[in-house]
């Protein structure tokens, strides 16, 4: 899933000679003198998470890229996750779409199926045979490969240790779910004199979580049966328990009067000492502790941990993260692979593992699963669910058919009749490319 940011687009191009090394491509398969006297021009689109996180990475592979092709120029731009999409289908139809984009892998599929992406040779990537499945397979379809993961992220619980050790006598979040409900009803009752205060701020509509739920109890969202289509499983009734056990944590804990609230604003109410827990990105943190959206005196009271699910598990997080890939009508769509091959490749994912960022691979993952910072997202990522590989999931998404759902539960509907609903609509959507 693409990564939110607080940051407005950047619309200075960097213009750099850039980046990289790697096998199987013009890179390996050309002399050197070959690739020193290539020309041309590979233009990139990176968020702007890498222009403010890793610029140095950055530079590291555009200073190696450099080195190989000493003539050709890489035309670099920063964009914004809220306004990407929409100039990147503007770009696409006008016949100047970059070499390069990266894309949140929620965002990969709508491209893949409407022949925007290059097909790319898996073999030929470093770590391919140990990237994370999750992150892989929203590169994936009909057995081809058509982006390359990036990097990772999964759903935690990020708390306040402070609340908890107040009204607990432990500043540890408990791991068990029966537990942590004992622990927010006493967090709860100890902050009660705090306007509008959620011990576990939960939004209605935030269909991620409820998805979390859904598949703890076995459920999915959708399924691919034997007839070749997808249909929606919503409906089922393990997928049904899941979704009624996140309804009854939402309307005990969810303090804040109005269950039709999304999750955009969640780490401000963590950060404004509004909530005791959230379940959020890792990054969130960030935001929380960060100065008008947060409060930085938080910055020692605010922790990540697993967040508990039913059953004594924790709760299957959603994997998160982005891709790059090179786009079909690329004119340089050799050097532009081989630039991706360099932002991927094992000294670059290993910068982004030493800034905390879950790389692409569970080699380089490993050491992170026991690091403070990061052991929480670092042990969820690997079993992370996603949601349905299906040519019309992006009319389903656009459709907002899953917050409907929940909202339409909120507003009094029953789950039964809800999800019944929700599965009538994804049948009719989720076979067809939007």
């Amino acid at each position: 899933m693409k990564r939110q940011v607080l940051a407005t687009l950047s619309t200075a191009a960097l213009l750099a000679t850039a980046a990289g090394c790697s096998s199987g491509s013009p890179s390996s398969s050309a002399s050197n003198a070959d690739t020193k006297n290539m020309t041309g021009t590979v233009t990139v689109w990176l968020m702007n998470d890498a222009q403010k996180s890793w610029p140095e990475l950055v530079q590291q592979v555009n200073d190696e890229f450099a080195q190989k092709y000493p003539k050709v120029q890489i035309k670099l731009s920063y964009h914004d996750w809220q306004t990407k999409v929409s100039e990147l289908d503007a770009a696409i139809a006008a016949g100047q779409a970059p070499d390069v984009v990266e894309l949140g892998n929620t965002e990969t599929l709508k491209y893949i199926v409407n022949g925007s992406l290059l097909a790319v040779d898996r073999s030929s990537f470093d770590n391919a045979d140990n990237w994370i499945k999750g992150l892989s397979d929203t590169c994936t379809y009909k057995d081809t490969l058509y982006c390359v993961p990036y990097y990772a992220g999964a759903r935690v619980g990020v708390y306040n240790s402070k609340m908890f050790l107040d009204a607990t006598g432990s500043a540890d979040l408990p791991q068990n779910e029966d537990d942590l409900t004992a622990a927010l009803d006493k967090v709860q009752s100890k902050f009660k004199g705090t306007t509008n205060y959620s011990s576990l701020y939960l939004p209605g509509p935030y269909w991620y979580a409820a998805m979390s739920y859904v598949m703890a109890y076995g459920g999915s969202i959708a399924k691919f049966d034997q007839t070749g289509n997808w249909h929606g499983t919503l409906h089922d009734a393990k997928s049904q328990q899941g979704l009624q056990h996140f309804v009854e944590l939402v309307k005990k804990y969810n303090k804040s009067g109005d269950y039709k609230v999304n999750e955009a604003e969640q780490a401000n109410v963590l950060g404004h000492e509004k909530a005791g827990l959230i379940y959020a990105n890792g990054w969130e943190l960030g935001t929380a502790i960060a100065p008008i959206t947060g409060t930085p005196a938080l910055k020692d009271s605010l922790r990540l941990a697993a967040m508990p699910g039913p059953g004594g598990k924790p709760l299957p997080s959603f994997i998160g993260g982005s891709d790059l890939a090179v786009t079909a009508k690329s004119q340089s769509a050799k050097i532009a692979t081989d630039w991706v091959r360099m932002f991927t490749s094992t000294k670059s994912e290993q910068v982004l593992a030493d800034k905390d960022t879950l790389p692409n691979n569970l080699v380089q993952l490993a050491p992170l699963k026991s690091k403070p910072a990061t052991a929480a997202a670092a042990n969820a990522v690997q079993d992370a669910w996603f949601t349905p590989l299906a040519p019309g999931w992006g009319a389903v998404e656009k459709q907002n058919i899953l917050v409907n759902m929940l909202n339409a539960v909120f507003a009094g509907k029953s789950v039964d009749e809800a999800t019944k609903e929700a599965d009538a609509q994804i049948d009719e959507l989720i076979n067809n490319p939007s």
